[in-house]
């Protein structure tokens, strides 16, 4: 009864605040009814997170679970919503439309809604309608500001978002017709389910199958190849809604592809299905230090980091083992508390300087002292370097890579490691002291202070200090935590 009215809580609180802000069309009203939905959210799913430790247990008629990998998942959610429902007050007050804002949150709050929904689902045909409802309600956020490059993103996320996600279906569709050889022609496709009947799967077929699924999940969580809507849609969102693009929605894909390694290795598909993660997490760390060295706009730049970043952690689900499951988990909460930190002070640049270029933003600290501050302490952590948390992921994933038979990506994982670290971190020093003093003064003086309402600057604050502690010391609660995910994933190998 307990778990069944804190997953109720999870999803009535956005639910209610989105008709809340429907009704209401009042700014206002509607920042405190979506901001309420978030603390409660927030603090729903903290104390979902014991309960999760004593094995999945289903809901509603078995079409929700709350599993450990799900729970953690739901964690990571709901604390960039939590964050970036802050940062939004303090943002969204200086967009030039106020009749409009009622909407901006009603969509907010129907965003993080199907954010928080997809990592319930027990069903995967549900699973994957709820990924397509998050694509849908998104992509009003993308274009929100109605200018021609934000439409054009929000087109663009659309069709290449929907397209690769239909060859998913058609890859669900495969397990379903694979299972139906053995469980007859109808029976409910759970997560249970599908594992269970996998042993029994035609290998070639099971094969395939994962392979249409994790192309379609991995074209949501923005893996390269398939990543190219993602800089678009990062970067022409308002910064409340890249956050949770980056640091919410790509974690609602990603637990898809987790659950469907297990699939494959249950299916006895031998090291192909891990081999193809490992091989495009590596692809991603090497289309996103291309791009980042040569970034030019500082919302992309963030957004080619994202690219990274679940690099980072399809690295870690393929290599498996208790250690790869332990990095990549980690690392998915570390990295959503730092991106949302990152765009958060890219929102606050981009106000100062009246411009979303690196090359008109110099001296930040001078435009914005306290912001400034977090900004760069954030651009330190998201490039792995210590005492941060992703210092923490990243190595355990490394160490894990070394005991599987895919090692040699671990080495390509460090050596593009150290060229993003120089190239993202060479964007900032040009930000923060510039290379043309006389242009630097020129930007500086047409700067006006941005990041110091509390709206803007608590959120960064909240996002840093965990950061820091979490790169300081990694909580044994958590390693309890991991285990049980590792477990419920047949321990990570085939």
């Amino acid at each position: 009864m307990r778990v069944a009215i804190l997953v109720a809580i999870v999803l009535l609180a956005p639910l209610v605040a989105a008709a809340g802000c429907v009704l209401a069309r009042r700014p206002r009203a509607s920042e405190f009814l979506n901001l309420a939905a978030a603390v409660l959210s927030f603090a729903a799913v903290v104390a979902l997170l014991p309960s999760a430790l004593d094995g999945s247990r289903t809901l509603l008629h078995g079409y929700i679970v709350v599993d450990p990998l799900g729970a953690w998942v739901l964690l990571s959610v709901a604390t960039v919503y939590l964050l970036s429902s802050i940062y939004s007050i303090g943002y969204m007050r200086s967009f030039h439309e106020p009749r409009r804002l009622y909407r901006f949150y009603a969509l907010f709050a129907g965003f993080a809604l199907t954010t928080l929904l997809a990592p319930l689902m027990n069903n995967v045909g549900v699973y994957w309608i709820a990924i397509e409802l998050t694509t849908l309600v998104s992509t009003f956020l993308v274009g929100f500001e109605r200018t021609r490059e934000s439409v054009e993103a929000a087109w663009k996320y659309i069709v290449v978002v929907s397209a690769g996600i239909s060859l998913a279906l058609l890859g669900i569709i495969f397990y379903y017709w694979a299972g139906s050889l053995h469980l007859g022609p109808s029976y409910d496709l759970t997560w249970s389910a599908l594992r269970a009947v996998a042993p029994e799967l035609n290998r070639t077929l099971a094969i395939t199958a994962f392979l249409l699924v994790f192309i379609g999940f991995g074209t949501k969580v923005g893996l390269a190849p398939m990543h190219t809507w993602l800089p678009d849609a990062h970067s022409e969102g308002p910064a409340p809604v890249s956050a949770m693009l980056s640091g919410a929605l790509l974690n609602t894909a990603m637990v898809g592809i987790a659950r469907f390694i297990h699939v494959a290795d249950a299916a006895r598909a031998g090291l192909l299905p891990r081999t193809v993660v490992v091989a495009i997490g590596a692809l991603s760390l090497l289309i996103a230090a291309l791009f980042i060295t040569r970034q030019r706009e500082v919302k992309r730049l963030m957004a080619y980091s994202s690219v990274e970043h679940m690099g980072v952690m399809a690295l870690g689900f393929g290599f498996g083992g208790p250690l790869g499951i332990a990095g990549a988990l980690y690392h998915m909460l570390n990295h959503s508390l730092n991106k949302s930190l990152m765009f958060f002070g890219a929102g606050d640049a981009m106000h100062a300087f009246h411009s979303k270029r690196m090359g008109r933003i110099h001296y930040v600290l001078t435009a914005m002292p306290v912001a400034g501050m977090l900004w760069i302490a954030g651009a330190i952590s998201i490039t792995g370097a210590p005492p941060f948390g992703l210092f923490l992921s990243e190595l355990t994933i490394l160490r894990a890579g070394l005991a599987g038979p895919n090692a040699w990506a671990v080495f390509v994982m460090l050596a593009l490691l150290i060229v993003i670290f120089v190239g993202f971190l060479n964007h900032f020093r040009t930000m923060y002291f510039g290379e043309n003093p006389a242009a630097a003064a020129a930007a500086v003086r047409w700067a006006r202070p941005a990041g110091t309402s509390v709206w803007c600057v608590l959120p960064m604050w909240l996002a840093l200090v965990p950061l820091l502690a979490f790169g300081l010391w990694w909580p044994h609660a958590f390693t309890d935590y991991f285990a049980a995910v590792a477990a419920q994933l047949g321990g990570g190998r085939p």
